[in-house]
């Protein structure tokens, strides 16, 4: 089968996801589906399209800011937790200041935001993002939400509904699911309050870009983020490289990465200027075993590559398992063009 055949088949299918995707949009804004109020102040970091489009690092930075503001704030991020053993199961990933479950029984993303953010934030998966919020509040005495991937997460209101754009994959295509990377219509931006495009670095129309998410969202707030790299940690203390430390764009590396956006990861390696030899990617959230770090080590040997890189959300599946070269750990951080926006349509939600 021919792929314009393909796609032509899944017409059908797209029309009728997206008649559902608008319907249900509808019923919440004529309140026949309703959205549950938390007494509590609730931001949420959401998308348009699947896979990644840098939102875990966003509710990193808004979860930190939140928390220094107010040193007596208990914050806690709710999420999906995508990729999990069991996804009926609420797992207390941390509470804020231990953790306790590891990324298979949590979640890789989850579990990556429960290390990051010890001592600032508690992490639950649930589906159930509502019961989570009313359990936080009185297991944990959680009184500020962030919800992680939530804008299509109705049934909690948000008083912050921030979207994130990736510059290097803006709108999936141009589709809606399943033909397509688009799980709603480009107009739903209009619920939004404000835009973050990610990884602006890697856009070449930067502007134009900006300026049709202001279009399509109705003129609100644009910002721009960009991925810098913050450090490089070697995954295990038994394999530490100084020479590669010393210079690591003169050896040969082989990038390896389990994530919804893989090539933005492989080009911010390269862009970096880093001696790329091998690349292997695995699917979103892949549970790594022994076998694929021998084979990782198999492949990257055959390519002359002396170090393996990966990053820090695939670093938190590794931990358990043995590399024969050397495992290193890009760590990233985020830079805005107008940071002050950004914290000051924050700090209004809890001035309400």
């Amino acid at each position: 089968m021919s792929r314009s055949t393909f796609a032509s088949l899944l017409n059908p299918l797209g029309a009728l996801y997206g008649s559902v995707v608008r319907a249900r949009a509808h019923l919440y804004r004529l309140s026949i589906l309703r959205s549950e109020k938390i007494p509590a102040p609730v931001i949420s970091v959401g998308n348009i399209t699947v896979g990644g489009t840098g939102k875990t690092p966003l509710v990193e930075w808004i979860a930190r800011r939140v928390a220094e503001d107010d040193r007596r704030r208990r914050v806690c991020i709710l999420t999906r937790g995508y990729g999990r053993a069991n996804i009926r199961e609420r797992v207390v990933v941390s509470n804020g200041e231990q953790l306790l479950a590891d990324a298979c029984i949590g979640g890789d993303e989850p579990r990556l935001l429960a290390e990051k953010l010890l001592g600032a934030a508690a992490v639950v998966s649930d589906r159930d993002r509502a019961a989570a919020a009313r359990w936080a509040m009185k297991n944990l005495g959680s009184d500020a939400f962030i919800l992680d991937d939530g804008f299509q997460h109705l049934r909690v209101e948000r008083d912050l509904d921030i979207v994130t754009i990736d510059a290097s994959d803006p709108w999936g295509g141009g589709r809606l699911l399943p033909q397509g990377r688009l799980r709603e219509p480009v107009g739903a931006l209009q619920r939004a309050d404000c835009i973050v495009i990610t990884r602006a670095e890697q856009a070449t129309n930067i502007g134009e870009l900006s300026e049709e998410a202001s279009c399509l969202s109705g003129g609100r707030p644009v910002i721009l983020s960009c991925v810098r790299t913050s450090n490089l940690r070697p995954l295990s203390s038994a394999h530490i490289d100084q020479n590669f430390e010393r210079d690591p764009s003169c050896y040969p590396i082989a990038v390896f990465c389990a994530l919804g956006n893989p090539q933005a990861f492989v080009r911010h390696v390269r862009n970096d200027k880093f001696n790329v030899a091998l690349e292997k990617v695995f699917p979103d959230h892949h549970p790594y075993t022994q076998q694929d770090a021998d084979e990782l080590a198999r492949a990257a040997s055959e390519h002359n590559a002396r170090v393996l890189l990966t990053t820090a959300k695939d670093a938190v599946k590794l931990a358990s398992l043995n590399f024969s070269l050397p495992c290193y750990v890009l760590e990233a951080k985020l830079e805005f063009d107008d940071e002050a926006k950004l914290l000051a349509l924050i700090r209004e939600v809890f001035k309400r």
